[in-house]
């Protein structure tokens, strides 16, 4: 600690330097996450350009060298130089924090950037990057380096062959009409305008900065086909370099297809997927919703404003959940499907099985926080609640046999949360905090504060007993599970709460579910998941995160949710020993040792260690490796979870087939 406390010992961080010191305040995180996060910035930009009417394709590269480019056939950030600043406007929206287009609505009327620190923050956080910028038949190039301009604005008349060679690169290797200035012929492009300008930015990221700097195909792509949905007739291309992968996603139907591309083709109650779409001109509100009912059990909404992804839902959310349940009652009653006219469907049963894409375009959107997760704007609420109120009842008087499937399931849903009432009372009361409450299985630790309290979910009786004996009783409680809980993702929530095994995750965990759920009551805020490093414990685990994924996903969210990593490998020679979690680890530990009188253990099951062991690798906290279960992407995990675990065999089937050969231990 400073002795004197003064002027002189405040700093002042100026340009960009507060993001290379608090990198996480501005992309959440300097893991994966955060890696990918830069990509998204920069692609955002040029999304905007595209909810303007001002760009029709997207590229993203992922470079050998470990660098990433985004090009966009844009107008091409300006040049010209800002007389209040004495510099160009390239320059001042790639270097000064809160600059940028988004503020002035008559540049950008809709736009997912409202902070202007985007750009800002890919350049502070990379070791190097170029920006290329097309207008006027110039281009125009800037270089920086972990935020710092190292080469000025370059100023390069295009010649003919340029020109020619970059609408290859842009359109396709075939799109030779040029010179008669034709676009290219492929078909999702054959009404799209010549357009030569645009934006290329290229960034390599920071390694000492981030985590990892290693890009991974599927996470971009997937990102990318998400926002072809979002803003149908805009190509985004992405390609590969290390491995010659490459997509272009380009939909005309919008979100319409992404509903469509989230049930699959099994499982659909109607065969049309229902398309609302509304504007407010006075709040500045354009709506586009797409739904449709299946035979699930499971609500999945995703939302969108500008093109991101509100995660915590929001207004427009509350909106469409409200009148949903309104129209479908009223639209019941005008024909007739209630036997009794005091009938009247909640909420929870109009939505079992639906699947819902909301999409706003705002101009002036109010998000919580940079991290934009949850919409805010108390307008919205009743616009979007009058369009979908209004649209869908005049949807299903039109469609009169998609009303009484909805009607007819709904009730199904009512007699089934009925039934199923009895279960819940019995969950919620055995979770209460008095020990006589608690199942018999758990053997619970004498901590009461949640945050110092952890739950390890363990497989069998086996590995529950080494468990119960090696952990700290103080602060670790065991749950030792039977067998393969059900598969929550095809199972009606009346099956559900019948499965003892789940009765007992339920009661120990204690937030109850559904409308009863609440997070508050988390009696642990690590729960561990600790299964055996094969096949069955890879199940097991996977029916437990589909559980938690389903039924408690906020604890998904707050961090609670953990995987344990049990070692693979126990190397010993002599009275030397040590545990690997990789065979890389295990390859080194064996060198280390000598190959001559070194034993090497497989460990297949928890069951195998004894309590010493299983307490030092895999339960102490001070030599112990957690995985944190987190949802980057809603989405992408539903659709992962309902693909894997949900009714449709084809499309597991397809997914295993396409996935088979990037398998590197197959335990048989």
């Amino acid at each position: 600690m400073p002795e004197t406390y003064d002027a002189s010992t405040i700093t002042v961080l100026e340009g960009l330097e507060p993001v290379r010191k608090r990198p996480a305040m501005y992309i959440g995180s300097t893991d994966t996450r955060g890696l990918h996060h830069l990509v998204y910035e920069v692609v955002d930009n040029s999304v905007d350009e595209a909810l303007g009417g001002f760009c029709s394709l997207i590229m993203v590269t992922i470079h050998r060298d470990g660098s990433c480019t985004v090009e966009d056939n844009g107008r091409g950030i300006p040049v010209d130089v800002m007389p209040d600043q004495g510099k160009s406007a390239l320059e001042v929206v790639m270097t000064i924090l809160h600059a940028g287009g988004k503020f002035d609505k008559a540049t950008y009327q809709v736009s997912g950037g409202l902070h202007g620190v985007g750009v800002h923050v890919v350049n502070a956080l990379s070791t190097r990057l170029s920006a290329q910028v097309y207008r006027n038949g110039n281009r125009y190039t800037m270089e920086f380096e972990k935020g710092q301009m190292t080469k000025g604005l370059q100023r390069q008349k295009e010649t003919l062959q340029d020109l020619r060679a970059r609408y290859q690169r842009r359109y396709g290797a075939e799109a030779l009409a040029f010179d008669t200035g034709l676009p290219d012929p492929a078909a999702f492009l054959l009404d799209a305008p010549l357009s030569l300008t645009g934006t290329v930015i290229t960034f390599t990221p920071d390694p000492t900065i981030f985590e990892t700097v290693i890009f991974d195909y599927e996470v971009l792509s997937h990102r990318l086909r998400e926002l072809a949905y979002l803003n149908s007739g805009v190509a985004f291309r992405i390609h590969d370099e290390r491995s010659g992968d490459g997509e272009t996603f380009c939909f005309q139907g919008g979100i319409s297809e992404y509903v469509s591309h989230l049930v699959g083709e099994a499982g659909r109650l109607h065969d049309e997927v229902i398309c609302l779409k509304g504007k407010d001109t006075e709040q500045g509100v354009e709506a586009e919703i797409a739904l449709l009912y299946t035979k699930g059990f499971s609500e999945t909404v995703f939302t969108y404003v500008n093109s991101v992804n509100t995660r915590e839902g929001g207004t427009h959310l509350e909106g469409f959940r409200s009148a949903i349940t309104r129209a479908i009652n009223t639209a019941a009653k005008r024909a007739n499907l209630f036997k009794n006219s005091d009938t009247a469907l909640k909420g929870d049963d109009v939505r079992e099985g639906l699947i819902a894409v909301i999409s706003l375009k705002l101009a002036h959107p109010q998000f919580e926080g940079q991290t934009k997760m949850r919409l805010g704007n108390s307008a919205v609420r009743g616009v979007v609640d009058s369009l979908v109120y209004s649209s869908l009842t005049e949807y299903f008087d039109e469609h009169p046999k998609v009303i009484a499937a909805v009607v007819e399931k709904g009730l199904l849903a009512a007699r089934a949360r009925e039934a199923a009432r009895s279960a819940r009372d019995l969950a919620r009361r055995k979770s209460s905090l008095e020990s006589a409450g608690l199942p018999g299985k758990l053997a619970d630790c004498s901590e009461r504060e949640p945050e110092k309290s952890e739950l390890f979910i363990v497989e069998g009786d086996s590995a529950g007993g080494s468990a119960k004996q090696g952990r700290d009783r103080k602060f670790q409680a065991i749950l030792p599970l039977r067998g393969k809980i059900l598969n929550v993702e095809k199972a009606t929530e009346e099956k559900m709460l019948k499965n003892a095994e789940i009765q007992t995750l339920i009661s120990a965990i204690g937030t109850c579910i559904k409308e009863e759920f609440d997070p508050e009551k988390c009696r642990y805020h690590k729960i561990v998941l600790m299964t055996d490093a094969d096949v069955d414990g890879a199940h097991i685990r996977t029916l437990l995160l589909t559980f938690f994924f389903n039924e408690m996903r906020e604890l998904i969210h707050l961090g609670y949710v953990h995987i344990a990593q049990p070692p693979l490998f126990r190397i010993a020679k002599g009275k030397q020993e040590r545990y690997a979690y990789r065979e890389e680890e295990m390859k080194k530990a064996i060198t280390a040792f000598g190959e001559k009188g070194t034993t090497i253990q497989r460990y297949k099951g928890l069951g195998e260690m004894n309590a010493t062991q299983l307490w030092s690798t895999t339960m102490d906290p001070a030599t112990r490796m957690l995985k944190q279960v987190t949802i980057d992407d809603a989405a992408y995990a539903a659709e992962i979870f309902n693909k894997l675990m949900g009714e449709d065999v084809g499309a597991r089937r397809d997914f295993i087939r396409r996935h088979a050969k990037e398998v590197t231990n197959l335990d048989i």
